[in-house]
């Protein structure tokens, strides 16, 4: 289910047809939880082909786009679940979705750590844009539990991530290691097996959500080791084309699976002996759910347009429409208004299901629920900091 910049662009790119001798070292990385806008023409974009070195880089409007569309689908396959039970078309629906939204996302976000570093400039960042606000939505979803489930025994702990909140430690875990995965020689294979041994280990616990930080691992690894040309060759109208009947095969074999198959593979938060499988299952549905993934996620992105578009600018937001959703669809659960009224299981009333929360996650990415929420999502902690900590 689940941080960075926030910069309007309004016109389209070149294909990115030229690298820069360098990576760029962007001021803020843009992942899924950017909220401070930044001008337009900041240098130093991340993904961007390098233009002469007096004119300024602009912000690609494809991937802001590619985080809003995420982020709907992510509120859209959350508001199913509380209705699609009896509902095999939408269980099929909720399992593609739920194959591809997340690892969509943690692709872009490691596309956009690749130059992270442990500089003090990013490490403070990474603490007030990823650390501090697991830290405040941590403690903002357990108490909102308590007191709107009158739920007086649910504890705040910050092992223990509630809900989405799991995303913004696995973020901030991955993007720590992301300077030895940047030295290693095969990062993607030792990633993969580093999930393949987790899904066979329930020792693991659950302090972190670390089985679903490891089992989602080689999502960011591959983004850190993808580069602008292939996002230029996921565009193309071949693959276009060619996503078409993939996701047609999907949605059918989705549909047949559907009541043989546990959630569970999806979510990646357990070890296959915790879901009463075969120890092998876990090595090999591991695989086989990354292939699925990726497959699924290239389709997607060849769709995501590339100029900008009236949704663009909310894509900077996402942070907000990540963190607040989770509050009405828990909301709505604790009130019992899935219970009370049945009909929302009923086809039109999945329809109106997933307008509600796309309508309402779209108006959570606006500019000025960001603005209202930047004290939370991307505090001034200068305070908290050393003026200058490279010269002591």
């Amino acid at each position: 289910m689940f941080q960075a910049p926030s910069v309007f662009q309004r016109a389209p790119l070149p294909p990115a047809t030229r690298e820069s001798t360098r990576e760029s070292e962007p001021r803020h990385e843009q992942t899924l939880t950017a909220t401070a806008p930044r001008p337009a023409t900041e240098p130093g974009a991340p993904g961007v082909a390098a233009p002469a070195p007096a004119a300024a880089r602009k912000r690609d409007p494809y991937f802001d786009n590619v985080k809003y569309l995420a982020i709907v689908l992510v509120a859209v396959a959350h508001a199913w679940e509380p209705v699609m039970d009896g509902s095999r078309a939408t269980r099929a629906l909720y399992m593609i979705v739920y194959t591809f939204h997340m690892p969509a996302f943690i692709l872009i976000s490691g596309y956009f750590s690749r130059s992270f570093d442990m500089t003090p400039s990013k490490v403070k960042r990474l603490i007030t844009g990823v650390a501090v606000p697991y830290v405040l939505f941590e403690t903002a979803y357990s108490l909102f539990k308590r007191y709107a489930d009158d739920s007086p025994d649910m504890a705040i702990s910050l092992l223990d991530p509630f809900f989405l909140t799991w995303f913004l430690i696995a973020l901030f875990i991955w993007r720590v290691t992301t300077p030895i995965w940047r030295t290693l020689r095969h990062p993607l294979p030792v990633a993969l097996a580093i999930a393949v041994l987790a899904s066979v280990s329930p020792d693991i616990g659950d302090d972190l959500d670390l089985q679903r930080v490891l089992q989602f691992l080689p999502f960011f690894v591959l983004g850190l080791l993808l580069k602008p040309e292939h996002f230029q060759l996921v565009r193309r109208r071949e693959v276009r084309l060619l996503s078409v009947p993939l996701f047609a095969g999907a949605l059918l074999f989705a549909y047949w699976i559907a009541p043989r198959m546990q959630l569970g593979w999806l979510y990646r938060a357990n070890s296959a002996q915790e879901m009463d499988a075969p120890w092998w299952s876990g090595a090999v549905m591991t695989l086989a759910m990354f292939g699925c993934a990726l497959a699924l996620t290239i389709g997607f992105l060849a769709w995501v347009p590339g100029r900008a578009r009236w949704f663009t600018a909310l894509g900077a937001g996402t942070i907000c429409g990540y963190l607040l959703h989770g509050f009405l669809i828990k909301g709505a659960e604790y009130a019992g208004l899935f219970d009370r009224y049945t009909w929302l299981s009923d086809p039109v009333g999945l329809v109106v299901v997933s307008l509600a929360a796309a309508v309402a996650v779209t108006l959570m990415c606006t500019p000025l629920v960001g603005r209202a929420l930047k004290w939370a999502t991307e505090p001034d902690m200068t305070w908290a900091f050393r003026k200058d900590p490279a010269k002591r």
